[in-house]
């Protein structure tokens, strides 16, 4: 009887600490790349050209994708089916602005729901750019009781990092 107090009170413990959990999240990177910001900028607002460089691409062989709207900019659609480790999803480029910013929104369907916004944005910076790789959004209580044990930065910041020099990679060939 006492074990089972002892699990209760735990149990609702965590149920409220996660409620004090911040409502939204924010994730970023950035990295400088030895390319113009025009150059850099290209890779990102075209969706065909994200198989040069984001790390969810190579994850599964098997990956379908489809693409609407224009080729590049603002109304750029492109969604994804895949295994367990990439999911499904859709993204939508909503802002364009040539060289200094794209927001696209995220719509992951599975393994888990998720309304997010990605935002990248670029600066010259001694003959290169400084690109910044942000991920924010809503976070809901079942993301606030998931942080607890495991954080969001830990779960897709190495991802973001993995992105970045890949799209440096590419940027600067």
């Amino acid at each position: 009887m006492l074990y089972a107090l002892i699990v209760l009170a735990a149990i609702a413990a965590l149920l409220i600490y996660a409620t004090t959990r911040p409502d939204t999240f924010r994730l970023e990177r950035s990295t400088v790349i030895l390319a113009p910001p025009e150059k850099v900028f290209a890779l990102i607002d075209n969706f065909h050209d994200w198989t040069k460089w984001s790390p969810w691409e190579n994850i599964d062989p098997a990956l379908k994708r489809t693409y609407g709207g224009p080729d590049a900019g603002r109304g750029t659609l492109y969604a994804w089916e895949g295994n367990n480790k990439v999911g499904s999803g859709r993204m939508e480029i909503t802002e364009s602005a040539p060289a200094e910013k794209i927001v696209i929104k995220l719509d992951f369907l599975k393994p888990f729901e998720a309304h997010n916004i990605a935002e990248f944005t670029f600066a010259p910076k001694d003959g290169g750019t400084v690109v910044t790789w942000a991920m924010y959004g809503p976070c809901p209580f079942i993301s606030k009781l998931m942080q607890i044990f495991c954080s969001m930065d830990k779960m897709v910041g190495g991802q973001f990092e993995q992105g970045l020099a890949n799209l440096k990679a590419a940027a600067e060939k």
